[in-house]
């Protein structure tokens, strides 16, 4: 699954088209656009089924999405309504402001069945401020273990002022109904900063990965400045690029 995982970039195809966007207000759409382009990305996953399960195990499974309920995307039973896996799905509008993945994952580890995955999907669209979205090489973690190490890290490696107790549900447990609790919750967090996963170090290289990518022949890390200057910085081209 992680391998089939990998390979949606290159499967996806999106019914999307973005037109007549000023760049100053792009944001304004990026997290609308997320929610419809995980949808797509769980249709691409059923159309790849021949990757994930070819033997023809699974043929009555199919992933599904479900709104406001961790986690986001189930590999379900179309009858039974068995559950064998799922996954938290977030979208990274790579031109973003933050310059990195900003979601928090709160999920108590006790919530993740150890097959669970959590996974960043990055993305922009083909023109940059307009055309189709497209997406890259996503960030692939089991998610119960990303709920341990955030625990770990709050706890242990970070330099805390303050107290770093955890707040734990008592009767979590995977897959949860919506009105289940399953968030673990910092006893004190004054900066919201609990659940902030691209900030523990382990998406680091990962996210720098994406600094020189060529975007209509600029690079990512400039159009990023672009945007947040609202349009008035020169944006230049590649660093390699030669002069003529």
């Amino acid at each position: 699954m992680r391998e089939s995982l990998t390979h949606i970039p290159k499967e996806f195809r999106s019914t999307i088209t973005v037109a007549g966007v000023r760049a100053t207000e792009i944001y304004s759409f990026s997290e609308a656009l997320g929610v419809t382009i995980e949808q797509e990305i769980v249709r691409t996953l059923n159309d790849i089924r021949e990757e994930w399960d070819p033997e023809e195990d699974y043929s009555s499974y199919e992933f599904v999405r479900q709104a406001q309920n961790f986690p986001d995307v189930l590999l379900r039973h179309e009858t039974t309504r068995e559950i064998i896996m799922g996954i938290e799905l977030k979208s990274w509008y790579l031109l973003a402001k933050e310059g990195e993945p900003s979601f928090r994952f709160k999920i108590t580890p006790k919530a993740c069945e150890k097959q669970d995955f959590l996974v960043v999907v990055p993305w922009t669209l083909t023109g940059v401020i307009g055309g189709t979205p497209i997406i890259y090489k996503p960030y692939i973690e089991l998610a119960q273990y990303m709920a341990e190490y955030r625990n770990y890290w709050w706890q242990h490696l970070r330099k805390a002022e303050t107290t770093t107790e955890i707040v734990s549900p008592t009767d979590a447990k995977p897959y949860p109904d919506t009105r289940d609790e399953v968030a673990d919750e910092p006893a004190e967090d004054k900066g919201s900063n609990f659940g902030r996963i691209a900030r523990m170090g382990l998406m680091d290289e990962y996210v720098r990965s994406f600094d020189d990518l060529d975007l209509l022949g600029i690079e990512l890390h400039s159009w990023r400045e672009f945007f947040k200057s609202g349009g008035n910085v020169k944006v230049g081209p590649p660093k390699n690029a030669q002069s003529r």
